[in-house]
Formats: structure tokens, C-alpha cells, sequence
């Protein structure tokens, strides 16, 4: 055999070997995108049932809250009621609303009677001549919640202020 065969065969022989090398990777690679593939349903799937899950007590007493507030309708349409059954049935509304929260570790704020920056936004500043009512809470215009020891809103209030005797102003 001439050199020039001998290097043929021998570039043929490495061509069909790098023909097989890129066959088996491209095969590999197959292999490997439909493994993700699945795997990536997979955990899509898992990630789905995850929130459902997360979320299916919570909505279901949000159902029942809602269940609640369709009786309260009714008994409203149905019947002539008093202020004072009214305002009872309403009240238990707010109860069974707060019982929701509380299922989800949700507690109004504690009734405070100073302000206290952690717990309170003060959204109106009433002035008062009376130094002892300084800082101290006139009015609750939105409860405040928590959850543990984690503030989720803050209770919006009204507070005094002394006016500074000096100045006539606020102190």
C-alpha cells in the first residue's frame, strides 16, 4: 500500500471515529434535554400543588366567612330587624372575620393608650393645653395587625399633642 492510501484509510478511520463520537454526545445531549425536560414538569407540578396547598385552608375559611356574610344578607332581605340585631349580626361578622386571622397566627394590635412608634402611625396630631394627654391616643382610625412578633400593619391614630406654652404652638 502507497503512503497515500495508508493516510486515507487512516483519515477515513478517524472521520468514522469522530462521526461516532459526535453521534454518541449528540445522543447524550437528547438524553440529557429530555431528562430536564421532565424534570422541570415535574417541579413545576410540585411547585403548583405547593401554593395550592399553601393556600387551600386559608381559602376555605375565606369561604366560610363568605357562607357568613350571604346569611347575613339574607337575614337582612328576609326581615324587618332592629339597629340592635343588626348591629349584634354584624359584630358577629367582624368576630368570625378576626377568628380567620387568628387561624393564621394574625392578632389585632394591643389597645394602647400612649403611642408608641412601633405599633402606631399617627396620621392627625390634635393640639391639647393639657401636658398629660401629651403623645396619648385620641382616636383608632384603623386597627393595627401582627403576625408573631412581626408588625403587618400599623394602627393608624389620632394623637395629642401639648402645645408649648412658650410659643403657643406645638411642643
Amino acid at each position: 500500500m502507497s503512503d497515500s492510501t495508508t493516510e486515507l484509510a487512516a483519515m477515513r478511520q478517524e472521520l468514522a471515529e469522530m462521526r461516532a463520537t459526535l453521534q454518541d454526545r449528540l445522543a447524550n445531549d437528547q438524553t440529557k434535554e429530555k431528562a430536564f425536560d421532565s424534570l422541570y414538569a415535574e417541579l413545576k407540578q410540585y411547585k403548583n400543588d405547593f401554593i395550592f396547598q399553601s393556600q387551600k385552608s386559608l381559602l376555605l375559611d375565606l369561604l366560610l366567612f363568605y357562607d357568613s356574610m350571604s346569611w347575613f344578607q339574607e337575614s337582612l332581605v328576609g326581615q324587618e330587624a332592629s339597629p340592635e340585631v343588626i348591629a349584634d349580626s354584624f359584630q358577629y361578622l367582624i368576630d368570625e372575620f378576626l377568628e380567620v386571622l387568628y387561624r393564621r397566627d394574625v392578632l389585632p394590635v394591643e389597645e394602647a393608650d400612649t403611642f408608641d412608634r412601633q405599633i402606631h402611625k399617627a396620621v392627625k396630631v390634635e393640639n391639647t393645653d393639657d401636658e398629660r394627654r401629651d403623645y396619648k391616643i385620641a382616636q383608632v382610625l384603623k386597627r393595627g395587625f401582627r403576625r408573631g412578633e412581626r408588625s403587618l400593619r400599623a394602627e393608624e391614630v389620632v394623637i395629642y399633642r401639648a402645645r408649648d406654652k412658650d410659643s403657643g404652638g406645638r411642643g
